[in-house]
């Protein structure tokens, strides 16, 4: 298993934090433990593959009302609910509200370990994403005013001379403006226009 990545785990029995701690550590990743959800939401985020290993039934906020103020930052830090005294329909739940995998208490050590594999390379892939949509966001960003209009009207497949009409510029001033935007963008086709700006806007909604 590769060591780049960090593993969180939060359950209020010391018993178990330690020994989730060792099995974790010995294969080669990082490893930090809490023993409330609170505690966890106050810990400083770190910009790296991770993944969290969740008791379900804690005091004060439960892990599902943990998993519910993660929301869509599950994209990047995956959820393995542990619990021995879940339900199907707690079960049900969590894996609706996007957890990971959801594993009985005592879990096998493989069982975690694959689950956790599994938790760091969607963790990894979500932040090549992230990383992809943040320099695209920053190319979009160079562009000025008319040429954004532009490269909006060229996405949606219009032709130079109809840009033109539509923002009553002259069809020879629309080319450079395109070309600008090509060049900006680093683009080297309509199709990989339309392509940027969909990676560029996708994951955009607030969590």
């Amino acid at each position: 298993m590769t060591a780049d990545g960090t593993v969180y785990i939060v359950d209020d029995e010391e018993s178990v934090r330690r020994a989730l701690s060792r099995l974790v550590r010995s294969v080669g990743l990082a490893v930090e433990t809490f023993p409330t959800a609170q505690a966890f939401l106050e810990r400083e985020c770190v910009d790296r593959p991770a993944c969290l290993v969740l008791d379900v039934r804690l005091p004060g906020l439960s892990g599902l009302d943990l998993q519910a103020a993660l929301g869509a930052r599950q994209e990047i830090l995956p959820i393995i609910f542990i619990t021995g005294r879940g339900t199907i329909p707690m079960s049900v739940r969590a894996m609706k509200d996007g957890a990971l995998d959801f594993l009985r208490k005592p879990v096998e050590s493989q069982e975690l370990l694959d689950a956790i594999r599994r938790a760091l390379a969607r963790s990894r892939e979500a932040l090549n994403r992230q990383a992809e949509r943040d320099v695209l966001a920053a190319r979009i960003a160079m562009l000025t005013a008319r040429e954004r209009e532009v490269l909006d009207l060229v996405v949606a497949g219009m032709l130079n001379k109809q840009i033109a009409v539509e923002l009553g510029a002259a069809e020879k001033t629309i080319k450079v403006h395109r070309g600008r935007v090509m060049k900006k963008m680093e683009a080297d086709s309509v199709a990989d226009l339309v392509r940027m700006t969909q990676k560029a806007s996708a994951g955009t909604a607030p969590a």
